[in-house]
């Protein structure tokens, strides 16, 4: 999986150097971040549908099945020896630098949470100092996301109680009514799809529309 990545973007980064355009410009071209378009390029971030023409407007070489390779949820990753790379390492050693700096403002501004990095814009800018000399300008914008309070009444308020049999072990799950079938630990219910399931705390874990049931 990982090879076949690698071929990918191989040939999308080709595609973008046979243009002669630069992120930036293919940014201007599609109304995206110019970061945004270098994610969309390593497969890194996914091509929403109604952005790809636009895309193919910016780069018209770019064949069909990359642009429907790149349409897929990408598998998002990083080579952990990309910090070894002078420019990476200078961006990684400013956030660490600044860190608790930037934590305490957050915190002063909006309260106990985090900037998120997925409702996120970031983008790289070319600005002249008042010196005239070149500065980077790096901007992440990302929302709000305040710490939840965990409050003790939360899984067993309004939920109703069923119970399955798998393996002659009974299961009891709590959820919210609903019409659509559950699959838990294999076994057909009536009630929701149980999206997944893990071992969590003596007993087991099961993960049912989102939610957590212990077992």
């Amino acid at each position: 999986m990982e090879e076949n990545k690698k071929t990918i973007i191989n040939r999308l980064e080709a595609v973008k150097r046979h243009s002669g355009k630069s992120c930036s410009q293919i940014a201007e071209q599609t109304g995206l971040t110019n970061v945004y378009v270098a994610q969309l390029l390593r497969r890194q971030a996914q091509l929403n549908p109604d952005t790809a023409p636009k895309l193919r407007a910016a780069l018209p070489e770019l064949p069909e099945d990359l642009i429907q390779e790149m349409m897929r949820p990408p598998m998002r990753s990083y080579d952990p020896n990309l910090i070894q790379e002078p420019c990476v390492y200078r961006l990684n050693e400013a956030v660490m630098h600044f860190g608790e700096s930037i934590k305490e403002i957050i915190n002063e501004e909006f309260g106990d949470g985090i900037m998120s990095a997925i409702d996120f814009y970031c983008s790289v800018d070319k600005v002249k100092g008042v010196d005239g000399k070149d500065r980077v300008v790096v901007t992440f914008d990302g929302k709000y996301l305040p710490y939840t309070e965990q409050i003790s009444n939360y899984f067993g308020r309004n939920w109703d109680v069923i119970t399955a049999m798998n393996s002659s072990r009974e299961v009891r799950a709590y959820g919210f009514k609903t019409k659509a079938s559950l699959k838990l630990l294999n076994q057909d219910v009536d009630t929701a799809t149980a999206l997944n399931k893990d071992m969590g705390p003596p007993g087991g874990f099961v993960k049912l529309l989102g939610y957590g049931f212990f077992r």
